[in-house]
């Protein structure tokens, strides 16, 4: 089952901090976890980001996010009817305004973005299904999203394009599986994930 996300953190602390305000503590039940490196990001792009709800007053939200420590990223997405943030370590975030598709909330973790090539797409879609015990809530040219059940606020969701690999992920999904082996795993994509018993 999808429990969490596992985050590669300089400042375990300030990244703690950061994330929980950000979120407001609305995260539907996904444990945000900081795991501490010696490596800083470095310019690429990650393959698995996370987005935020703005909410009507999504400005006033995006400023708020400011005021944390976030800061505007370009990571060449043009104009888009989403703002993109990065956290205080520069990894990518999204803040959604209203009305965006697919988002059931107006606060809070909104959706995890995972990037997928058009050729993995169906074996990470059956891989993570399998895996997180996600059902598919919306399958479509772009992607698919899943979500643990049809009204849950939150959702996985997977399509291009993928950045490509440079390394270890910064971000990676945990689950937990009462009878799987505990570590660190690589999904159809060549993604890292975790996994606790």
């Amino acid at each position: 089952m999808l429990t969490g996300i596992v985050i590669d953190a300089l400042d375990v602390t300030r990244m703690d901090r950061f994330w929980s305000q950000a979120t407001q503590g609305r995260t539907a039940g996904l444990h945000l976890r900081f795991v501490p490196t010696s490596k800083p990001k470095t310019s690429y792009k990650n393959r698995l980001h996370l987005d935020l709800a703005g909410g009507e007053d999504w400005q006033g939200e995006v400023a708020r996010l400011l005021s944390l420590g976030a800061t505007h990223a370009d990571i060449g997405q043009g104009n888009v009817p989403w703002d993109v943030l990065a956290d205080p370590e520069g990894n990518e975030f999204c803040v959604l305004r209203p009305g965006h598709p697919g988002v059931l909330t107006d606060s809070g973790l909104a959706a995890i973005c995972l990037d997928v090539t058009e050729e993995d797409l169906l074996a990470q879609k059956a891989f993570w299904r399998s895996r997180s015990q996600w059902h598919t809530a919306e399958s479509h040219d772009w992607g698919v999203r899943l979500r643990p059940t049809p009204t849950s606020t939150v959702s996985l969701v997977m399509g291009p394009p993928a950045a490509p690999k440079q390394g270890r992920n910064r971000l990676r999904l945990e689950i937990t599986q009462r009878d799987g082996e505990p570590g660190e795993f690589l999904d159809p994509g060549n993604n890292e994930f975790h996994v606790t018993g």
